[in-house]
């Protein structure tokens, strides 16, 4: 063990000047988090409306997805982790005032409700199979109660996806500390961007020109309130302390501004905003593009503001 002596609150190893913790895993946890959210909250938003028949891509494929992208985003964060064999304690305590124990319950909560849903959709995936057969008959006993209540689990996964796409942001603003991060807007910031790159992958998934087109206008308008709120973050922060505006400076004009407004604003919003808006208006557009683009959006926006707000930090 290699033990140091602090004397000084300045000059701490990976946490003053900059913090040095959170790498690229962390941005990986939270971009599939966020996507995982966007497509369960649709796909129970359809069958409580009773609309499963018009929209299958956004129920039946899609949904696929959701379990694996949580179960990929836990590895990434187990990976990153310290003390790995501590993290079953996070599963023990409720702490109200954490937003890592919220998160970690709500991901304990939409996991198993995510593998839930999609196995209602077995029998559909392998009509040709015999449910009869031995074991099998147990299984399928199984999926029919679970088809019986997949109303349950829409309801289940709207308020619970809802709170998770919010904990992918809320869990960066909890950080006093770093002036970047420091701001309310992340929390419906981070949801809205989950719930973009959710519909996207619906898009992708989807076999419907007319499920495509409903979800292409549903990505439109969220791509729309995730500019504004952009602009109102950058604005807020631009108008108060001075730590604010130096931290905002990393994106206008700093060492993170190409890579935040090539491909966060203008390769994964504005450019899929006017594809989605040639499409709706009549123009043939390959789908898979500016769906393509919308996740590489949301993916960069997560490792953008990660690496970013840690070299934010106040002068103390």
């Amino acid at each position: 063990m290699k033990e140091e002596i602090f004397i000084s609150g300045r000059n701490l190893p990976h946490i003053d000047p900059h913090l040095e913790l959170w790498h690229w895993p962390i941005s990986l946890y939270l971009f599939l988090g966020g996507l995982a959210a966007g497509i369960l909250f649709f796909a129970a938003l359809v069958v409580l409306f009773r609309k499963e028949d018009k929209y299958i891509g956004a129920v039946k494929y899609a949904t696929i997805i959701a379990p694996i992208a949580i179960g990929v985003g836990l590895l990434a964060l187990l990976y990153d982790l310290s003390h790995v064999w501590y993290a079953w304690r996070l599963y023990v305590t409720i702490r109200l005032e954490s937003p890592m124990s919220w998160g970690a319950w709500t991901l304990m909560l939409v996991m198993p409700v995510s593998m839930l849903w999609t196995l209602s959709y077995f029998k559909e995936y392998f009509p040709k199979w015999n449910w009869d057969f031995g074991f099998l008959s147990y299984f399928d006993w199984i999926i029919d109660f679970v088809i019986y209540h997949r109303r349950v689990l829409a309801w289940i996964l709207v308020p619970s996806t809802i709170l998770l796409g919010i904990y992918t942001g809320i869990l960066l603003s909890a950080f006093n500390a770093r002036p970047l991060w420091n701001n309310s807007i992340l929390g419906p910031l981070f949801l809205t961007s989950g719930l973009s790159t959710g519909a996207a992958t619906i898009i992708l998934m989807s076999k419907s020109h007319a499920e495509r087109r409903m979800f292409s206008m549903i990505d439109l308008v969220l791509i729309g309130i995730e500019l504004f709120l952009i602009i109102h973050m950058l604005m807020g922060m631009l108008a108060g302390s001075q730590v604010q505006h130096e931290a905002s400076l990393l994106l206008l004009g700093g060492e993170f501004t190409v890579s935040f407004w090539v491909f966060v604003i203008i390769l994964g919003l504005a450019f899929p905003a006017i594809l989605e808006i040639f499409e709706l208006v009549g123009f043939k557009v390959p789908a898979i593009i500016p769906a393509l683009l919308v996740l590489l959006g949301g993916i960069m926006f997560r490792f953008i503001m990660v690496e970013a707000g840690q070299l934010t930090r106040y002068l103390y």
